[in-house]
């Protein structure tokens, strides 16, 4: 049973609140046949043309809505139709509205040929100006989608989602079959494979999107919050360490910079299994978000990105997930790709980007190496450090190798008090320098990969201390790690860009060289 466009809107807006933008539509030179065919949809579907557009409430918030009625000619899309979603995205775009989009079609209108064809450039181009001037743009695919509608307002959203069983793709099974002589794969074309494979962001019915999209909008459009009052002054150091959240009792003996703890024993505290890690931060986030995949076909179980409130500051939160990382199944190129999904949603977005750095190690293998690897490492590096928008990373547990230098060069570094960062874990410099993994101990002391080492170096700026190990208070640590952040994301979204711009250039330049 295919849900029409009203009965969405019905479901996806506030009761009532739907308020229509569309006027009759522009005339198209049409055959008797096709006009006939035209007057035949409007009695089915009840509606003028194949979408309709307006602005609503969502929970209260205005927002502006696209939906596609698939009982008129199989929703497809020809001038008129894409006259109308254009003219819909201007008027957002000069309303400073977020869009949100819900196509269901068979693609382009055949009847009107490569004309209608080529009206997917002009309603490609209106949504990229959207998203271009910072407003939020939510796609809701419903089933089906197939064609130049889902290759391209269908696919340009900042997030995606789709109903559960909709059929996805670009080429239609009937036009497959017509074309090749046999049937198209089953289970390629469907909402829960496109999400399985990084090409959406979830599988959910229309009362769950409104929920996401309630958030996701709380996350993007309302202004951050001030931190407590009642914390004082949120970043309030403890003899240099670190950054302690204010009005939290914190038990336990601190970990001082004077405590002279081996870089060794960090590294193994690092790799506690009950370590906290960036779930355990995400629980203690306000209006979560996640996001799944890069959007382009690739997905990395090794990471986690989600759209985040951390005690009122809005941010993009991208990371290595230590629970699912093992020896056999590291980062590969795929989870570098998703970090600059996150990275590029952030800038557009207008809104700061937090990455946490904890991983084992890029992935060893001929895939990783043949998939751009080396290349995803450099991108992300560049990326960074010319980002617009401000930014922050934690060094929240291991941190090795080139995926993990990936994600460090923000505008502010935290560093768990036994976060560390080096070339390589401390068995394969041993391996290097020794030809044994036995020297270990002696090259984590040597190469400077320890908190108070990383900060004297001007890598970290601050080090939010555990008590005396994260995994012996999990709860107490991520709570502590958040205010740190949120302390973080409140000053840099008070400094002009340009401003954080240049100190970044300043601080990575200046990097290994004396004061």
């Amino acid at each position: 049973m295919k849900t029409s466009a009203r009965e969405l809107l019905g479901e996806l807006l506030d009761p009532g609140s739907f308020e229509s933008w569309d006027r009759p539509p522009v005339a198209v030179a049409t055959s008797a046949a096709y006009r006939a065919e035209l007057d035949a949809a409007e009695l089915v579907s009840g509606t003028d043309e194949s979408v309709l557009t307006g602005v609503g409430l969502l929970r209260g918030r205005r927002v502006a809505v696209i939906a596609c009625e698939f009982s008129f000619l199989a929703g497809s899309v020809g001038v008129a139709a894409a006259e109308r979603i254009v003219c819909a995205v201007e008027r957002a775009t000069e309303l400073g509205l977020p869009l949100l989009a819900s196509p269901t079609s068979g693609g382009t209108r055949m009847q009107e040929g490569t004309v209608a064809f080529t009206q997917m450039v002009k309603i490609a181009g209106a949504i990229a100006v959207h998203r271009s001037a910072g407003f939020p743009y939510l796609v809701y695919l419903r089933n089906p989608t197939m064609g130049g509608v889902f290759a391209s307002w269908g696919s340009l959203g900042h997030m995606t989602f789709a109903e559960p069983g909709a059929l996805i793709g670009f080429l239609g099974p009937r036009v497959y079959r017509a074309l090749y002589g046999r049937s198209f794969p089953e289970g390629v074309q469907t909402a829960e494979n496109l999400y399985r494979n990084g090409v959406i962001d979830g599988v959910v019915p229309v009362s769950v999107f409104r929920r996401i999209a309630h958030r996701t909008l709380n996350v993007l459009c309302d202004d951050p919050q001030p931190l407590p009052e009642s914390s004082g002054d949120a970043r309030d150091f403890d003899n240099g360490v670190g950054i302690l959240q204010a009005g939290h009792e914190l038990r336990g003996p601190a970990l001082q910079v004077g405590n002279d703890i081996p870089a060794w024993q960090s590294v193994l505290i690092s790799r506690r299994g009950d370590r906290p890690g960036i779930r355990e931060l995400l629980r203690h986030a306000t209006d979560r978000v996640p996001l799944s995949g890069t959007g382009q076909g690739e997905a990395d179980r090794t990471v986690v990105h989600a759209l985040s409130r951390l005690r009122g500051q809005p941010c993009v939160l991208f990371g290595h997930d230590r629970a699912g990382q093992s020896p056999e199944q590291t980062m590969g190129p795929a989870a570098l790709r998703e970090a600059r999904r996150a990275m590029h949603l952030a800038a557009e977005l207008r809104v700061p980007l937090v990455l946490v750095i904890d991983t084992i190690g890029a992935s060893l293998s001929r895939e990783a190496e043949e998939r751009g690897l080396a290349a995803e490492i450099a991108r992300c590096i560049a990326d960074l450090v010319t980002l617009d928008t401000p930014t922050v990373s934690v060094l929240l547990g291991q941190g090795s190798g080139g995926g993990a230098l990936a994600l460090l060069p923000a505008d502010r570094v935290l560093c768990a008090a036994n976060g560390w960062l080096a070339p390589l874990p401390p068995e394969g410099a041993s391996a290097i320098v020794y030809r044994d993994t036995l020297y270990a101990p002696r090259m984590a002391a040597t190469q400077g990969i320890r908190a108070t080492e990383l900060k004297s170096n001007g890598i970290v700026d601050s080090i939010v201390p555990e008590y005396p190990d994260a995994a012996d208070e999990p709860v107490d640590f991520a709570l502590r790690m958040v205010a740190a952040i949120a302390a973080e994301l409140a000053e840099l979204t008070a400094e002009p860009l340009d401003a954080l711009r240049s100190a970044r250039h300043r601080r990575y330049r200046r990097l290994g060289l004396p004061e």
